[in-house]
């Protein structure tokens, strides 16, 4: 492709290009050491490397040009300045790719908790009635039904654009998270359907505020196509603010709650285990959560209200919703032999933790253990609200190790001891090694208890442990089978 052909639409300082329009680019990379001949280079300043002290290794692997946001010398090759490098890459990848996105039905979601679920019961949904999907989330990215695993909730621009335009499916499905979305890892996409779920107290130690944050996700909708329909939970504060932006800027939009304004209402809740409710859009209607957790009942209701926007049959939404089998480390729960349960669960914000307690306390659990870290480097103002829903929801709760990223396993001690300290309740204890803790928990179980491990849901461990396993669930698998063996 051209150079000026990938240059559409982008603003730079055209004085620098206006002799290199016959230059042909053959791929695109912000990374200098995957630069091939004829490819374009863009340097992009990031929190640890800047790509622009990289320029002149691009130059000397081949690059036939170069993109970048600062003033830089450059004599082999055409120099494009342009006002932002990371927005830039976002319109070069759809350019280089032709729109890849605009050949799709594209459903973005975002929110703080929620988005996996969601977007796994869309994608089921969808499926049934007969469309093809892809999805790119936080689990795992599905295309043309290969999965492959994720670095990132949402890749950037480039690498997004390549895997829409590898997909064959007719839909994608994609998570849009906060950090994605600041970052510019979507510039160029467009979709036409963007689903909110909620939002509450989360990455406050990037974006600064809550407001902040809110804006960012409200960034989500401004890429809307002109005919495109966002989906809000409007019984979440921050919902019905965007609901009501949204409708005054002129987009299109579907809420569901329970006020009698929503497009669908929540009329009553007919059972809380499992949750279940009436609700009303053009008629009235029962739906049937397939997950524990009132949560999830919101979860559930966007995904079908996202099924009704793309022409679906009430009756067929609804019975295959009955069908959803769940998703990895969300709430999946393991029974063990002397009648305990134990739940594993990705909930690691204030509001997520108190839905997962929540929804076991209404399992009716004769004892709740709850079992808990901090990942390192992250949001520290969560944490007390935190400490402070475990203490007064669960009999006993476990602090633990979660991802240190980068801190040392003595401060994190430290600091989960200051935790303990001053939380109420008195009923903690503090088990460093993550698989001991889990293991603590299980030898000392009763029957009907229930011990619920947050934070992790299906991820790896980032460090090595004392029992031979690498995941939560590996770990509890790992106990029960020991469990039954022993039993025998």
């Amino acid at each position: 492709m051209k150079l000026d052909q990938l240059l559409q639409d982008i603003s730079f300082r055209y004085e620098e290009v206006s002799k290199s329009n016959d230059v042909t680019v053959h791929g695109l990379t912000d990374s200098s050491q995957k630069v091939k001949p004829g490819f374009l280079f863009i340097a992009i300043p990031g929190h640890q490397l800047d790509g622009h002290a990289y320029i002149q290794d691009a130059i000397n692997n081949g690059a036939a040009a170069i993109v970048g946001e600062k003033d830089h010398q450059v004599t082999d090759v055409p120099y494009i300045q342009v006002p932002n490098s990371k927005k830039a890459l976002g319109m070069l990848a759809r350019n280089y790719y032709q729109n890849p996105a605009s050949q799709k039905i594209m459903v973005g979601i975002t929110g703080t908790n929620g988005k996996t679920t969601t977007s796994y019961l869309v994608k089921h949904i969808l499926e049934n009635m007969d469309y093809t999907c892809s999805l790119l989330g936080t689990i795992q990215n599905v295309i043309n039904g290969e999965c492959s695993k994720t670095a990132n909730t949402t890749p950037n621009a480039l690498t997004l654009n390549q895997l829409i335009d590898k997909s064959n499916d007719e839909v994608v499905i994609m998570e849009a998270s906060s950090h994605g979305l600041a970052e510019y890892r979507l510039e160029g996409l467009h979709f036409d359907l963007c689903l909110f779920t909620n939002l509450t107290h989360e990455h406050l130690d990037y974006h600064g505020t809550i407001d902040q944050y809110y804006e960012v996700k409200k960034a989500l909708f401004r890429k809307l196509k002109p005919n495109g329909t966002a989906v809000i939970n409007s019984d979440d504060a921050y919902g019905e603010q965007l609901a009501n932006e949204l409708k005054q800027e002129g987009l299109q939009t579907y809420t569901l709650g329970k006020s009698i304004a929503n497009d669908l209402q929540i009329l009553d809740q007919l059972s809380v285990d499992p949750p279940s409710c009436r609700f009303k859009d053009h008629d009235i209607h029962t739906l049937h959560s397939p997950m524990a957790g009132i949560h999830n009942l919101y979860n559930t209701l966007q995904a079908y209200a996202a099924a009704m926007q793309l022409d679906g049959e009430t009756a067929k939404v609804l019975d295959s919703i009955s069908g959803f089998p769940g998703v990895p480390g969300r709430f999946t729960t393991y029974p063990l032999k002397n009648g305990a349960t134990v739940v594993v669960d990705y909930a690691h914000t204030a509001d997520a933790v108190f839905n997962c307690l929540q929804t076991v306390q209404e399992a009716e659990a004769k004892k709740l253990t709850h079992i808990f870290g901090f990942r390192g480097n992250r949001d520290q103002t969560k944490r007390q609200e935190m400490m402070n829903i475990t203490a007064e929801m669960s009999d006993q709760f476990i602090l633990t190790m979660d991802d240190l990223n980068g801190v040392h396993q003595r401060d994190m001690e430290q600091m989960l001891t200051f935790y303990l300290n001053h939380t109420k309740f008195g009923k903690g204890e503090i088990i460093p090694d993550r698989t001991l803790a889990i293991k603590t928990a299980i030898d000392n179980s009763q029957p009907g208890e229930w011990i619920v491990i947050t934070g992790k849901g299906h991820e790896e461990y980032t460090q090595s442990y004392s029992l031979p396993t690498h995941s939560d669930e590996n770990t509890v698998n790992y106990l029960r089978k020991n469990e039954i063996s022993e039993a025998n």
